[in-house]
C-alpha cells in the first residue's frame, strides 16, 4: 500500500524507477488536469458570480474533488493489480446498490429531469460516473476468460451488465448508458468474442436506444444536430451557440477568459460544452495542441495495452483508453455538431466531482498496468552513469 508521501503527487519519489510509459502517462495526466482546471475556472466564473455571488465557488469545489480524486489516483498507481481486481468486486457491488438507490423516491436527487445523484452532505455523488472504472475491471475479468466460462455464467454476467445499463437508462441518462455500453462492447470485441454475439448485442443496444429516443421528446430534440439552423432559437439553440463559440475563436482565439458565449449565451458552458469555450478562447491552434496531447496520450496508452502480458491487464488498458480518449472525442464531436447533442463531460476538464474522481481513477488504472508491464527491470533516472537497477512493484 502507498505511504502518505505517495499520496501527494509531486512528493512521490518512487516514479524514478517506473517504466517510461508510466512516467509519461503520469505527467500527461497532470498536464491534462491542469489545462482542465484553468479552463473550468474561466468557463465557470461568470455563472458562479451570478448564481453564488462568488466567481471562485465552482473552481473551489473542483479543487476539493481534485484532491480526493488524486488520492484515489495514487492509490491505484501504487496498489498491485491483483489487489485492485479483488477489491473491485465489492466496490462494484456497492456502487451498483447506490446506482439503484438513485431511482428510489426521496433518495435520488433529481435535476434537469434525471435522477442521477445521491447526496453526501452538501455534495452530490453520481454513482454511474464512479462505476465506470470498476465496470471496466469487471468486464476485463469476464472477457479475459470468456472461453473458460460455462454458458450459465456467461448469461449471468450478461444479465448483470444489462441490469447496470438498464438502471442508468431509467434515470434517464442515455449518454452515460451509451458510453458504458460501447466500452463493454469494444472490450468484448478486443477480447475476441464471437462476431455473431457482438452483432446481436449491438443490434439490441441500438434498438433500446431508438426506443428510448422515441419515448422521450427531449431526446428527439437532440437530433437537431442534423440541421441546427432549422430551429436556432428553440431546439437547436445550445448547439448553435456552441458553433458560434467555436467559429469565433478563429486561428488564435480571443484569449484566456475572453469568451463571449460563456456570458449566459451558451448553456452549461462549464460542463457539457466546455470545449466550445476552449475553442473560442484559444482558437484553432489551441485546439490543435489539445488534440495533439490526446493523440500522444492515446499512443502511449495503446503501447501499454499492446505490451501487457496478461489478457485481463490488456483489456483494462483498452477500457481505460475508451473511457478517457473515446469520451473526450465524443464530447468534441457533440460540441462541433457532428454527433447528437447530449450531456457528456470532457474527462478531466468539465466541472463535476464524480466525473473527475472516476477519470483520475481510470488514469491511475492505466498507469498501474504500464508499471506492471515492465516493472521487473527498469532503468531509472540516475547520475554518475550507474548501471540499471532491479525494482520491485509495490
Amino acid at each position: 500500500m502507498p505511504s502518505y508521501r505517495q499520496l501527494i503527487p509531486f512528493f512521490d519519489t518512487t516514479t524514478l524507477n517506473w517504466a517510461v510509459e508510466a512516467r509519461l502517462l503520469r505527467w500527461l495526466t497532470f498536464l491534462w488536469l491542469g489545462v482542465g482546471l484553468v479552463l473550468m475556472f474561466s468557463a465557470s466564473y461568470p455563472v458562479a458570480l451570478e448564481e453564488r455571488g462568488d466567481g471562485f465557488y465552482y473552481i473551489g469545489r473542483q479543487l476539493l474533488w481534485m484532491v480526493i480524486g488524486m488520492v484515489g489516483f495514487n492509490i491505484m498507481v501504487h496498489t498491485p493489480m491483483g489487489t485492485i481486481i479483488r477489491a473491485s468486486h465489492g466496490i462494484c457491488f456497492l456502487l451498483m446498490v447506490m446506482l439503484i438507490a438513485t431511482l428510489l423516491p426521496g433518495v435520488g436527487i433529481t435535476a434537469q429531469g434525471s435522477a442521477r445523484w445521491l447526496a453526501l452532505g452538501s455534495f452530490p455523488l453520481q454513482p454511474s460516473e464512479l462505476l465506470k472504472p470498476f465496470l471496466v475491471i469487471q468486464g476485463a475479468c469476464v472477457f479475459a476468460r470468456w472461453s473458460e466460462l460455462s454458458v450459465l455464467t456467461r448469461l449471468n454476467w450478461c444479465g448483470i451488465f444489462c441490469l447496470v445499463l438498464g438502471v442508468i437508462l431509467l434515470q434517464p441518462n442515455l449518454s452515460t448508458t451509451a458510453v458504458c455500453g460501447i466500452t463493454i462492447w469494444l472490450m468484448a470485441m478486443a477480447a475476441g468474442l464471437p462476431l455473431k454475439h457482438l452483432l446481436i448485442t449491438a443490434g439490441t443496444g441500438i434498438g433500446l436506444g431508438i426506443l428510448s429516443i422515441s419515448l422521450r421528446s427531449y431526446q428527439q430534440d437532440r437530433l437537431c444536430f442534423l440541421n441546427p439552423w432549422s430551429d436556432p432559437v428553440n431546439r437547436c439553440y445550445q448547439l448553435v451557440q456552441s458553433l458560434i463559440a467555436v467559429g469565433s475563436g478563429q486561428l488564435f482565439g480571443k484569449g484566456f477568459g475572453l469568451s463571449q458565449q460563456k456570458l449566459f449565451y451558451l448553456p452549461i458552458a462549464d460542463t457539457d460544452f466546455i470545449f466550445a469555450v476552449f475553442a473560442e478562447e484559444f482558437g484553432f491552434f489551441g485546439c490543435l495542441l489539445l488534440l495533439t496531447m490526446l493523440l500522444f496520450y492515446s499512443t502511449l496508452a495503446l503501447r501499454v495495452a499492446i505490451q501487457a502480458q496478461r489478457p485481463v491487464y490488456r483489456l483494462i488498458a483498452i477500457g481505460s483508453i475508451i473511457l478517457l480518449i473515446g469520451q473526450s472525442l465524443t464530447h468534441i464531436g457533440v460540441v462541433i455538431g457532428v454527433l447528437p447533442t447530449t450531456g457528456l463531460p470532457f474527462p478531466l476538464i468539465s466541472y463535476g466531482g464524480s466525473s473527475l474522481i472516476a477519470n483520475l481513477t481510470t488514469a491511475g488504472l492505466l498507469i498501474r498496468v504500464a508499471r506492471e508491464n515492465r516493472g521487473a527491470v527498469v532503468i531509472p533516472f540516475t547520475s554518475g552513469g550507474r548501471s540499471p537497477t532491479v525494482s520491485s512493484i509495490d
